[in-house]
């Protein structure tokens, strides 16, 4: 990588232990704390505070990945219990939707903040060019924790979330062995390229992540 390249990418990968990965397992309580459980809030994850949801391994991994060119890390997963919720089957779908929406709320922010730049710049306001590598990097990063979190498998959001839409025969049958084989399922989604020399999460991020970046910044940055 070049040198140009790793200070941007360090920077956003400490906003994003230190603003994302809180916000986005912040949302998690929150919402299971409205829908009636208290189980996050006993364990003291009802917080902002970054140091409540660090997990050392994830944050460790994100900035050494970082150092090579993208970013694979996580926070310390919000402890909920479903059966305290309230809301029916939905409610849990519902608590571990909200983790990856504030995730493209943060984007959108970035976005916002980065028009602006690119505004200030047109105007004649000069501003290091790390500003706008670290915003673009800030909206790329949630997109892509957007996405990756809402892929279907355990033990990502989506799993979750796919569970709200089956029957509970359904639920019965498909939650133990999408439980038991999750693991082997995310490396195959992440990590194999089986699609031409892509993986499935670049194919997805490849065809909604970059239009919803492009449309967000509101000039084709990715493409």
């Amino acid at each position: 990588m070049q040198l140009s390249q790793l200070a941007p990418n360090l920077i956003a990968a400490g906003l994003i232990i230190l603003i994302a990965f809180p916000v986005h397992e912040f949302a998690h309580a929150w919402t299971a704390w409205r829908l009636g459980d208290s189980t996050a809030r006993l364990f003291g994850r009802l917080t902002l505070n970054p140091i409540a949801h660090f997990d050392p391994i994830g944050g460790f991994l994100l900035v050494l990945s970082s150092l090579v060119g993208f970013g694979i890390g996580w926070a310390k997963p919000t402890p909920v219990n479903p059966n305290n919720l309230r809301g029916g089957r939905w409610s849990e779908a519902v608590v571990a939707a909200a983790g990856p929406l504030s995730n493209l709320v943060l984007a959108s922010i970035a976005a916002g903040i980065l028009r602006v730049l690119i505004t200030l710049g047109q105007n004649g306001t000069i501003l290091p060019e790390i500003v706008y590598e670290v915003m673009i990097r800030l909206v790329v990063i949630n997109i892509a924790l957007l996405l990756f979190n809402f892929v279907p498998v355990p033990p990502l959001d989506g799993s979750k979330v796919l569970y709200g839409f089956l029957t509970p025969r359904q639920q019965w049958q498909w939650r133990p062995v999408l439980e038991q084989y999750g693991v082997l399922l995310l490396i195959l989604v992440a990590f194999l390229p089986l699609f031409g020399g892509e993986t499935l999460f670049q194919i997805i991020f490849t065809r909604i992540g970059y239009p919803i970046i492009n449309l967000l910044i509101g000039v084709e940055v990715l493409q």
